[in-house]
Parts: C-alpha cells; structure tokens; sequence
C-alpha cells in the first residue's frame, strides 16, 4: 500500500529466499526469522505480562491496526476504525520497550517454528516440533478480530500460503 508499509503476500517459503540473498550480501549478520518463543519475548516489550503488543492490555484501534468494528468489540479492546488494509509501520503506536512498533495488528508475522505443541516443564527458548505441515505465525492483522492480536494467541499457515495479512519480522543471531 505504500513505501513504508511492512511487506505483505510473502510466504513463509519466500521469507527463506529473502534471507539467503540477504545473508549473502552481508556475511555475519546471520539475519533469520525469530522463534515463536522469541517473538513473543519481544511482542511482551521483554517478557512483560501485557496483553498486546503496544505494550498495553487494551487494543485501542489508535494503537494497533486490526478489526474493530462493534461486533467484534471484547473487554480488553475499543470500538473504532476499522482500516481494511496495512498502514506504514510504526505509524500508530510508539515502539515498545525493546524498541519495536506493531507487533500486534498490522502483518501475522511468520516465525521459525514449525506449528504444534511444546513439550511440558519449565523451558528457556523453546521451540515447536522438528517438523509438521504448518508454520508459526503470531500477532494478527489488519484483518484481525481483537482476540487474534494477543500476544499469547497462535496462528499457523502452510510454508507456501500467502496472502494480504502475511508479513514477517527480522532477527539476528550474533
């Protein structure tokens, strides 16, 4: 939709082309999608205990770019625009904690994992099965009811699906 709108239509398998051209034109950045627990991390402004990723436990349609036409309207969110489209990053909200805007509403962004259960105990770090049919994707969209937009709410897509809500987010390995 416009120059600093966060890409969009990309698959999961597309983001791995993206990144073997990326990596090879800037050796040692090791630049690669953030594991679902990573994401979430860093969607909870560095593990707080909040709701969305504004920073906040209210998604306020000034703050996150999602669904918030009245029907959908919950406890934890505000009735108000509803955009039907993406809208330039970082353009709603101040960037949380770590520094990073939209991580709620917007792109569901995909991540590393692929989609299933964790295993139980106390973990650092995990992540999802060694394999599967489906791939992560967290955060919601434009196109998301208020729930989608949670930190804590999972999605998952088939590596190759792609379409107006899917995006992604960079991390780096140092």
């Amino acid at each position: 939709n416009c120059d600093n709108c966060p890409v969009e239509q990309v698959s999961w398998n597309d983001v791995q082309e993206f990144l073997q051209k990326i990596n090879a034109k800037y050796p040692g950045r090791n630049y690669r999608l953030p594991t679902e627990a990573e994401w979430e991390y860093a969607a909870r402004g560095g593990g707080k205990a909040v709701l969305f990723g504004n920073g906040k436990n209210i998604a306020d349609p000034k703050e996150i770019n999602f669904d918030a036409s009245a029907s959908y309207k919950k406890s934890y969110s505000i009735e108000g625009e509803y955009r039907v489209k993406t809208v330039p990053a970082g353009s709603l909200n101040s960037p949380n904690a770590l520094g990073l805007h939209d991580m709620s509403g917007n792109v569901w962004e995909w991540c590393s994992d692929w989609y299933g259960t964790y295993t139980s105990g106390n973990q650092i770090n995990p992540t999802g099965p060694s394999s599967g049919s489906y791939r992560v994707l967290r955060g919601g969209s434009w196109g998301s009811v208020p729930q989608f937009c949670r930190v804590v709410d999972r999605f998952y897509a088939a590596p190759g699906n792609r379409n107006g809500g899917l995006g992604f987010r960079l991390a780096r390995t140092k």
